[in-house]
């Protein structure tokens, strides 16, 4: 093996930035995706999160369904999208990584693929607009619980959910081992 000195080819890349100095994340999200930070406040007893509250100003549509899913170690959920309304996602348990991809016509940031953690260690509502396609992949080692309060309720007879598989050439983004659909 060649060292970067021996090798006349191999250019050091330097790092770009990822957070700033206050430890927020640096990232390009697609228009209109948005976050809530919550606090589990815990105690010798245990713990408690608030998991939504209309007073926080965050969303303006009201809470009016809620459920909640799992995803297993190594799984992915997606892609998946919605024409007619909004998730709005709260992790409980476990790491997920959520691949979003606009393919709204209307939006300024059309085109982008993004990437974000959610993480049990950082409580946060999510808002995944209407448009938005997303992947949802458990990258820890127990199950991810998630709860979902979407912004209608769901249509039984008319799922308001259009998927397409992992892997695929609409999209521009490719999982490494891309199990699950």
């Amino acid at each position: 093996m060649s060292t970067p000195e021996q090798d006349v080819q191999a250019v050091p890349e330097q790092d770009i930035q990822t957070v700033t100095p206050r430890g927020e994340r640096v990232e390009r999200l697609p228009a209109g995706v948005s976050f809530h930070d919550v606090v589990t406040h815990g105690d010798e007893r245990g713990s408690v999160v608030e998991l939504y509250d209309p007073r926080w100003g965050w969303h303006p549509d009201p809470l009016v369904f809620s459920y909640s899913f799992t995803i297993r170690p190594g799984m992915i959920k997606g892609w998946g999208v919605h024409r007619k309304h909004e998730d709005r996602y709260f992790i409980l348990f476990g790491e997920m990584e959520v691949v979003l991809y606009d393919d709204r016509e209307d939006s300024p940031t059309r085109g982008l693929v993004a990437k974000v953690m959610m993480t049990e260690y950082r409580r946060r509502l999510m808002n995944i607009p209407a448009g938005v396609w997303h992947a949802d992949r458990n990258v820890g080692s127990k199950d991810v619980v998630v709860v979902n309060f979407p912004t209608i309720q769901y249509d039984h007879a008319s799922p308001d959910k259009y998927r397409l598989p992992l892997d695929n050439d609409y999209i521009p983004h490719k999982f490494d081992d891309p199990r699950g659909w």
